[in-house]
Parts: C-alpha cells; structure tokens; sequence
C-alpha cells in the first residue's frame, strides 16, 4: 500500500520518546507522530495524552525520499469548516506592559505598533518600536525621563555599576582574608 501525504489512516502506537510516539501503520509501514502534532493544546510530556497499543487516526503530513513517514494526530481530527483550532498562549502574545509582535500599546516592544504610534520612537513611544505605537510616554522637558516616576535608563545603568562594584570588592574581600590577606603566599 502506497502512503500519500494527507491520506488518514488507522495506526497503532507502538513506540513513545519524549518527542513523538511512533505509529504502526498497515503493511509494518511505521511513522512518527512528533510531540507538537499530538494535540491543539502543549504537549509536556507524550505519555499524558498516548499509551502502547492505543489505535489512533492520523494524517500523513510529509514522506521523506529515505522512507520516514510524518504522521498528525491534531490535523486527522475533523472540524467544521471556518472553525480554528484552538491556539495555546505563546510566551511573545502577551497583553499590555509586555512583549507584544501584534499588540496595540502598552508595552516597550512593539513589532506593528498600536495607538499613540508615529514611527521609531515618535510621540508618545518610546523604548523600541518597530513602527510606532506603544512604548512609555516621555515627558519632553523633564529631559528624555520617563513622565511617571520610573526611573531612567541611565539612572538604572548608575545603579547597577554602583551595586556591581560593591559586590566585586565585596567578593575581593572574601577571597584575600581566606588566602591570608594580601602579599601571602601560597603554600
């Protein structure tokens, strides 16, 4: 039996890693459903949503010229047309004050800008704003701080050198009385 891409077929499992379960098909034919084509929703571990022996629809979704057999569990499932599978939270689509690739305002990282846009750094954005949108308010006479309280980038940076050195003569201190101070010799 010939397998074509997009064809579903019944299969048994008959082998799981920690990134995909392998299916038996008709004819010993075997191919490997990967973890991110088991379910609609995330996968941690494949032992959650399959067991040896389970007999499972799947699609075949590609064959490679050496014989390996891509094989999804979520596309085999039959939805009404229009219908959109539901999609899990990736870590990128955050809300406002986040790291958003399509978001409207709100955070530092815009991709497509949202309300109060004008371009890379325009009125009303500031951090890094691929087209407009977004971004912290700056307050034009108070110098390129921030017009609600934060702290700037270089009231930051300061604070950081400064706390940096405390800790590294701190760490010098440290090692110099566990080697008997400075000018001892070792041993």
């Amino acid at each position: 039996m010939a397998i074509e891409v997009g064809a579903k077929l019944e299969g048994k499992v008959t082998g799981i890693t920690h990134f995909g379960a392998f299916v038996d098909l008709s004819g010993g034919v075997t191919g490997l459903v990967h973890i991110s084509e088991i379910a609609d929703n995330y996968v941690k571990d494949v032992k959650d949503h399959l067991k040896l022996e389970d007999v499972v629809t799947v699609k075949v979704i590609n064959v490679d010229k050496d014989g390996k057999i891509g094989l999804s569990i979520k596309q085999a499932i039959d939805r009404p047309e229009g219908s959109v599978p539901p999609q899990r939270e990736r870590s990128g689509d955050r809300g406002p004050g986040g790291f958003n690739r399509t978001g409207a305002g709100g955070g530092s990282f815009n991709r497509t800008g949202g309300p109060g846009g004008g371009g890379d750094r325009g009125p009303g954005g500031g951090g890094f704003n691929r087209q407009g949108g977004g971004g912290r308010p700056f307050n034009k006479a108070g110098g390129g701080k921030p017009a609600y309280g934060k702290p700037s980038f270089e009231d930051k940076m300061s604070r950081f050198l400064k706390d940096s050195e405390e800790r590294m003569s701190s760490l010098k201190k440290n090692t110099e009385s566990k080697r008997g101070g400075r000018g001892a010799k070792r041993v």
